[in-house]
């Protein structure tokens, strides 16, 4: 059975790339899921600020986490020497690049749908309604934060291994690639921090501004990969 094709003749990988993604990636999105549960149960009789604030703070960093498995799939590609393949057929290094971001946020969407839906559900079973802060802290920073960093670490890690030759023990950047993922929101509340900028409009226009540099970074790589990426490079290395 061939692959299905797209109105430009080269096949359409999305789905299959996504399903791929889940299960290799599951373990990562298993572990980012289950501290972001154990995180809530563990603040729910708290309720209010605390609750709130541990939720949204912690929501960017499992998120990158638990959405890994579409560099996996990449990583994995690449080694195979899958990539040879579905260049000849047609289909185009951005567009490789496009199936794994489009992967990645569908399986940090997973990690963001689990850990609201457990934050309301927990805060039920402790009595306590959901806060404002919660709600305000997720769509000011966690949501937009956590898809940012998740599709930053993602690019950053597509890139690192198509331009990266495989070493003995170190053939593969998914080890370090949360570490990566943590810099954009941890340098976010530090300047916040460093500038005394902690909450009103201020601190709003701080996590708006570094989500936007950290989008305009993903669109600036991703229209540069035809540039930085000459198709040797999504060849095998082995």
């Amino acid at each position: 059975m061939g692959l299905p094709l797209r109105t430009d003749g080269a096949p359409d990988l999305l789905w299959l790339t996504v399903r791929r993604s889940i299960a290799l990636g599951r373990l990562y999105l298993v572990v980012g899921t289950a501290y972001l549960v154990l995180l809530a149960v563990a603040t729910s009789f708290t309720g209010g600020t605390t609750f709130a604030v541990v939720s949204t703070l912690f929501l960017p960093t499992f998120v990158v986490v638990g959405s890994l498995g579409g560099v996996i799939v990449f990583t994995s590609d690449r080694q195979k020497g899958v990539f040879e393949y579905l260049l000849a057929y047609g289909l185009s290094p951005r567009r490789l690049f496009e199936n794994i971001l489009a992967a990645t946020l569908i399986l940090a969407t997973i990690v963001v749908a689990t850990s609201v839906a457990v934050d309301v559900v927990v805060l039920a079973a402790a009595g306590h309604p959901v806060p404002l802060a919660l709600i305000v802290g997720l769509g000011v920073y966690g949501l937009p934060m956590g898809y940012g960093s998740a599709a930053f670490t993602a690019m950053v890690g597509m890139y690192w291994t198509a331009l990266s030759t495989p070493r003995q023990g170190m053939s593969s950047p998914i080890g370090v690639l949360p570490l990566v993922g943590i810099v954009p929101s941890l340098a976010t509340l530090a300047a916040a921090f460093a500038f005394g900028i902690t909450d009103g409009a201020s601190f709003y226009l701080v996590v708006g501004l570094a989500v936007a540099i950290v989008g305009g970074v993903v669109v600036v790589l991703l229209t540069l990969i035809d540039r930085l990426l000459p198709y040797d490079r999504f060849l095998s290395p082995m």
